[in-house]
């Protein structure tokens, strides 16, 4: 019995501890696939080296290595029959075998089982179970036969990094199957009895050196692993450069004038299965320079089934299916309805910040693939009272580069003016506007940098300018959105009328999208609609009327009472009679108490007004109230902040504030940002994302935040504006009359 279990329990710990890397690898893949083809792999790499363990040992590696090549075009055909790859194995093997590392390294997680990214994991396996198997079993040197599985188990947990939960049980499953392996091949010490003296003596000695090594390593290494417990693993996927698209995709914006004055050409074929009129997209453009447009994302290999985007509004969506064939469009972008939540039929890569898609060889006439969409539908009802988020997160579809025409900024303030309300008022207000005063053209020349989209919104309609593509349609509103602080961005697709029937270039449009708080990205179209005349735009915006001056900071009358020796009697009817009783006016002490009697009242409204900011309502609203109050703060100093502004640059103008001094109009020098500040920007942020998980805890702190930065800022100002500071009428009609939140 003793020699059947020496026998058995190695190679059983040899296949466990391979299992257990398996299973940390599989946390990263989608579905039960990977686990059984690399688990089978060791197992069967163990088991042909014990079955040829009494044979020569020149033959076990070529065998194996035989045993090997079968098993991975089993794993390779069983994984790409799962994923529905078409092609021959053949040729899926070479293409595994040549990409299989830069593709494991780049795909999307939850990595899909194909051949590309399953050869790698099931080869390693195989050949941690050989090596494992010859040294350990063959050779008698288990300890030294564990060092393979180790490795492969330690390579696996790399390759997974910080995209799983730790993993519990497939490093007890390690430990368990060493140390019983370990345990059964051991060999009996000879009863110390049997010694002489002398050796029994250097025996004990040794032991008890070794006992003491040992406890000395433990309480060495210890705290370095301990330490490292909490630590986030290496990421090896930011080595690795993901599928790049190249110039001509990085800005399909400029090929739209191309494909106008080519209407006939067919792009490709789509057939839905639903009969409507559809907008397919080819890609999202989110980066303005003023010089261009890109789509600045970052495509990941993925599998059939494709992560929805985080910005999709769950409950706003229908599906729709397309199966497309690809005619002379040309890159490597993929046409699809949006959102793409299945492909079939075609290798992609997906950007799940855009939801989407590339093909990573480039398209090629004849390929057909078909598509799975969730169909955004937006609830007007949300929509006509819905605001746009602010801070970090969006920061990237505000930023509009350097140089922005003095005109359209004029022009954005005009149409943001007159459209009033909210900002889907103004979302409707620039697409009235471009719709009402420009032509689409089709032999209209590319270009959307500054000087383009002036001439088109400005230059003479009798010398080209007031007319141009979508492109300088969808580009414009994208400028002037970004500049009244609404998050956009620039798709390029194609319109379909019925959704079914050949895609050729005149469909191609662009169109802008406006991002909304709890409803998502809205599209907007500002095209004219066909036939109509345009209407002449003024050839000058006016200036819009300028805003509210501040309050006065003029010193109050003095409080000192003054006698005017001219001062007239008022003459008031005495009280309970008929007579006249005169009331003299000329002394000071009537001043003095409405002085006083003002400065009270300001004093408990501005009060009132901070209590009501930063301890009524939710504790949402308290966030938003804090904010506030800081931006009023940076009024009564003097520095107001601009409403363009994310929460980190607003954080970074008010610090500097608090640098500055009131006797002179220098930069204030950099620094860091003080610590109510870095809270309440992380608060704010939080907030404007998640605004239902903020908790009263965090309503508290923003409050204490803002006060204490209003204190900080007010300390650093002359006598006279922390005299006034209290008082001040300011915030009391700023609030009225802006919404800064």
């Amino acid at each position: 019995m003793v020699r059947f279990v020496r026998a058995v329990v190695p190679p059983v710990a040899l296949i466990v501890m391979i299992a257990a890397a398996a299973l940390a690898l599989g946390r990263v893949y989608a579905g039960t696939v990977l686990v059984p083809l690399v688990a089978g792999a060791g197992a069967g790499a163990v088991l042909i080296s014990v079955a040829a363990r009494r044979g020569p040992s020149w033959l076990v590696a070529p065998l194996s290595v035989v045993a090997m090549a079968g098993y991975t075009l089993g794993a390779l055909w069983w994984s790409a029959d799962r994923a529905g790859l078409p092609g021959p194995l053949r040729d899926l093997a070479v293409e595994a075998a040549r990409n299989g590392i830069p593709r494991l390294l780049t795909a999307m997680i939850p990595v899909e089982p194909t051949p590309d990214t399953v050869i790698v994991p099931v080869v390693a396996a195989w050949l941690a179970g050989l090596a494992g198997a010859e040294l350990g079993l063959r050779w008698g040197r288990l300890l030294i036969g564990f060092g393979p599985p180790v490795l492969l188990f330690a390579g696996a947990l790399y390759v997974v990094g910080p995209n799983a939960a730790p993993a519990v049980v497939p490093v007890l499953m390690v430990v368990i199957a060493a140390a019983l392996g370990l345990a059964v091949t051991g060999r009996p010490q000879a009863p110390d009895a049997d010694l002489p003296r002398t050796a029994r003596i250097a025996l004990q000695v040794r032991t008890v050196a070794a006992a003491f090594a040992a406890i000395a390593l433990v309480a060495a290494t210890a705290p370095l692993v301990t330490g490292r417990v909490e630590a986030t693993p290496v990421d090896p996927r930011q080595y690795v450069q993901p599928p790049q698209i190249d110039s001509l995709d990085e800005n399909p914006l400029i090929r739209i004038s191309g494909w106008a004055l080519n209407p006939d050409q067919k792009l490709f074929d789509v057939r839905s299965d639903r009969d409507q009129a559809t907008r397919i997209r080819l890609a999202v453009l989110s980066d303005y320079d003023g010089i261009t447009w890109r789509v600045g994302a970052v495509y990941r290999g993925a599998g059939r089934v494709l992560p929805a985007p985080a910005t999709l509004p769950t409950n706003a969506t229908a599906e729709i299916t397309q199966r497309i064939e690809i005619g002379d469009l040309s890159g490597r972008l993929l046409p699809a309805v949006p959102t793409p939540s299945r492909v079939d039929g075609v290798r992609v890569a997906y950007d799940p910040a855009t939801g989407t898609m590339i093909e990573p060889d480039g398209l090629r006439p004849g390929l057909a693939y078909t598509v799975s969409s969730l169909q955004e539908e937006p609830d007007l009802n949300l929509l006509t009272a819905a605001d746009v988020p602010f801070g970090d997160g969006v920061a990237r579809m505000l930023a509009i580069g350097p140089g922005a025409p003095d005109q359209v900024q004029e022009l954005s303030e005009r149409i943001a003016s007159e459209a009033g309300g909210g900002a889907y008022q103004r979302a409707l207000g620039i697409e009235d506007y471009l719709a009402t005063h420009y032509k689409v053209v089709a032999d209209a020349p590319s270009g959307h940098a500054y000087p383009n989209l002036a001439f088109f919104l400005f230059g003479p309609a009798n010398g080209g300018g007031q007319q141009g593509t979508s492109e300088q349609f969808a580009a414009s509103y994208a400028l002037l959105a970004r500049m009244m602080g609404l998050p956009t961005r620039v798709v390029v697709g194609f319109r379909s009328a019925t959704g079914t029937g050949p895609v050729r270039g005149a469909d191609a449009q662009a169109w802008p999208e406006v991002y909304f708080t709890d409803v998502g990205w809205v599209a907007f179209d500002p095209l004219p609609k066909p036939d109509t005349v345009p209407e002449p735009p003024e050839r000058e915006p006016p200036k819009p009327d300028p805003p509210t001056p501040p309050p006065s900071e003029a010193p109050l009358p003095t409080l000192e009472p003054t006698a005017s020796p001219t001062a007239a009697p008022i003459v008031a009817v005495a009280p309970g009679g008929n007579g006249l009783v005169p009331v003299y006016a000329g002394g000071g002490g009537g001043l003095l108490l409405l002085v006083v009697a003002t400065v009270c009242v300001l004093m408990l409204l501005r009060r009132a007004l901070s209590q009501r900011r930063l301890t009524t309502g939710t504790p949402g609203e308290r966030v938003e109230g804090a904010w506030l109050e800081v931006r009023d703060a940076l009024r009564l100093a003097g520095t107001p902040a601009a409403a363009h502004l994310s929460a980190t640059e607003l954080a970074t103008h008010a610090a500097a504030a608090t640098r500055r001094t009131d006797t002179g109009d220098g930069e204030a020098e950099a620094g860091p940002l003080p610590a109510e500040l870095t809270e309440l920007v992380d608060l704010v942020n939080r907030d404007a994302f998640a605004p239902a998980h903020t908790s009263e805890k965090q309503a508290t702190e923003a409050a204490t935040a803002a006060r204490a930065y209003g204190s900080r800022l007010r300390a650093t100002q002359s006598r006279w504006r922390r005299l006034i500071w209290p008082f001040h009428p300011g915030p009391l009609r700023w609030q009225r009359n802006h919404h800064d939140h």
